[in-house]
């Protein structure tokens, strides 16, 4: 609350045209009695700033009087400093009051204590126990995960009703961005994904063959390899690396779009930037994550082979006869169903946080850190649920 009106708050007797501010002091007893004279102005008071610092630090006094009855003119930045004496008196447990004023200067004095009182809270609530900021935090972060997950059915509807380019006007689907992303998240990322899948694989096997081998089972490696890569480690590993990797490049680049207000143009011209900007990229998701799952399969159990035929001398020939026995069409089925819910996670935790991005470098540097760190998080919490649901149907 702001006051700049000079107000007449006393009489101020026998005083010059334009006194200055003075503050007169003497003890009665065991209080301290401060008389004030002069105007009061925002022009000045700081002729008696460190006067008043010095009372506010003074000692030796069991309470105060404040005497306004002396003063001419007072407007805001008086009253404050009248205030702050007040305030720092209270303090140290003493008892302060105001004597000599009136109507106009109670109320000009009144509407500074609100204000001073108004910003102190904030303090307040900084100060409250652990607990309470353990819980306040949680609270935030639930209500943030309500608002992620309703802007995800949203983006989620929207994908689902098709291309929509135009706002509530037709459909038309842009062939030409879905193939463009589809060569960028899916085309781009088959190096990357061949290599740590064969990796993988290959690490796989040689831990496998190194336990088993002390029960003469090396033959199991070929188990083992097989349906932990086609069953669970082949599609998660590739959804984790799409999420590393696609995931933060469609929350950069829609960030950097809204915060260069690209996406308000398109709203502004008629487009329907879900369908512009977040439609192609699902549906690449969608068609890549499984392409790259069969390639990321076909590497583990390469580098499967290639370790197994090292390590445990497990011709490949052999490798390819055990692994018919081991594994079904299910067995290859149960993972790449999971694919395609885990690039629409994916597409869709990136196209949220990017849409959140603010105006500043570093809120882009944050939601895209949000976007990378919630989407394997939820991928792996989903891989855990199929898990689940396919011990229960016996898959």
């Amino acid at each position: 609350m702001q006051i700049n009106a000079q107000l007449d708050v006393g009489k101020g007797e026998g005083q010059a045209p334009n006194p200055e501010p003075r503050v007169e002091t003497r003890e009665d007893g065991g209080a301290l009695v401060c008389r004030l004279s002069g105007n009061w102005t925002t022009r000045r008071v700081a002729a008696v700033d460190k006067a008043m610092r010095a009372l506010a630090a003074r000692n030796g006094f069991a309470s105060l009087v404040i005497d306004i009855s002396g003063v001419g003119r007072m407007d805001t930045a008086g009253a404050w400093m009248i205030q702050r004496l007040l305030v720092a008196a209270r303090a140290k447990g003493l008892e302060a009051r105001i004597e000599g004023q009136n109507e106009v200067a109670g109320i000009l004095l009144g509407a500074v204590e609100a204000a001073t009182e108004a910003r102190e809270e904030p303090r307040q609530v900084r100060r409250s126990s652990i607990v309470v900021a353990v819980f306040a935090k949680i609270g935030e972060r639930v209500y943030e995960l309500r608002d992620d997950f309703l802007a995800g059915m949203n983006i989620l509807g929207a994908t689902i009703r098709g291309g929509q380019m135009k706002l509530g006007r037709g459909h038309s689907i842009n062939l030409a961005a879905i193939f463009a992303q589809i060569d960028k998240m899916g085309v781009g990322a088959i190096p990357v994904v061949v290599l740590m899948s064969a990796i993988v694989g290959a690490i796989i096997a040689q831990q496998g063959a190194y336990q088993l081998s002390y029960f003469g089972a090396d033959i199991f490696v070929v188990d083992l390899v097989g349906i932990l890569v086609l069953r669970e480690l082949g599609v998660l590993m590739t959804a984790i690396m799409l999420a590393g990797r696609s995931g933060s490049a469609i929350t950069a680049e829609i960030g950097s779009m809204k915060m260069r207000e690209e996406v308000d143009a398109l709203t502004v011209i008629g487009l329907n930037p879900i369908g512009v900007l977040v439609f192609p990229r699902l549906v690449a998701l969608v068609i890549a994550l499984p392409c790259l799952s069969i390639l990321a399969n076909f590497a583990a159990l390469g580098g499967g082979i290639l370790v197994s035929w090292a390590y445990s001398d497990i011709p490949p020939i052999q490798f390819i006869d055990r692994l018919r026995v081991a594994i079904d069409v299910s067995t290859i089925f149960a993972g790449l169903i999971k694919a395609p819910f885990m690039a629409l996670i994916i597409g869709i935790i990136g196209a949220v946080e990017g849409l959140k991005v603010g105006g500043s470098a570093e809120s882009l540097g944050g939601h895209v850190t949000a976007s990378v760190v919630k989407s394997i998080f939820v991928v792996i919490i989903l891989d855990g649920a199929f898990a689940v649901f396919y011990a229960a149907i016996d898959f």
